[in-house]
């Protein structure tokens, strides 16, 4: 049986980025989230391709962050918010 992708739930109090990486930086890319603890989680679909859910709270530092990235993971794309 093969398992297939379902998009997260994204609750009424979260916003949700749209994140595309190349697939050897997923782990990077979580690892840096995950260490800024109660920011935001990560849910992979496919390789790259990520959505990232925040309490609308901290959509500041979340886009800040992910502004940041930017300039450290080559060829990634925040694509919208969801």
């Amino acid at each position: 049986m093969s398992k297939k992708a379902v998009s997260p739930m994204i609750g009424d109090q979260m916003i949700a980025r749209r994140v595309l990486v190349h697939a050897r930086d997923v782990v990077f890319l979580k690892g840096i989230i995950d260490a800024h603890e109660g920011l935001a989680q990560v849910f992979a679909e496919k390789g790259g391709e990520l959505t990232i859910a925040a309490p609308i709270a901290q959509i500041g530092e979340l886009d800040a962050l992910l502004d940041g990235l930017r300039h450290e993971i080559g060829g990634m794309q925040v694509l919208a918010d969801e």
